[in-house]
């Protein structure tokens, strides 16, 4: 959450956005090691069994209205990111996801076959 002084009437505006943008999205991994995997979710897609077995279900409140994530990562990172991103007093909640497919083999692709010649 960051604040900006609004010069014209000299007050301060909270300035908290719920999206990650591309930048932010592509300095998460190598500041935080995490990865974000679904943003603003609903909890049926959060169950969704096809997303790797160490993801976590992040909860958190923003001005009343909850949101939930679907990261990977450890716990003390996915807390400092959302820490650092949103301010103190916003994650209630962080719990293991539904998810069922080994870490290993998540986004697994295999590679293509070369031609015979």
């Amino acid at each position: 959450m960051s604040r900006v002084r609004n010069v014209e009437s000299n007050t301060i505006e909270d300035k908290t956005t719920v999206e990650w943008t591309p930048e932010e999205k592509k300095d998460i991994p190598p500041r935080y090691g995490c990865e974000i995997l679904i943003e603003n979710a609903s909890l049926q897609q959060v169950k969704d069994p096809s997303f790797p077995n160490d993801a976590y279900i992040v909860s958190y409140t923003i001005k009343g209205n909850s949101y939930m994530d679907l990261c990977r990562g450890t716990r003390v990172k996915i807390f400092d990111m959302y820490y650092d991103k949103f301010g103190p007093d916003v994650v209630t909640k962080i719990d293991w996801g539904y998810g069922r497919v080994s870490p290993k083999i998540w986004g697994y692709r295999a590679p293509e076959k070369k031609k015979r010649k």
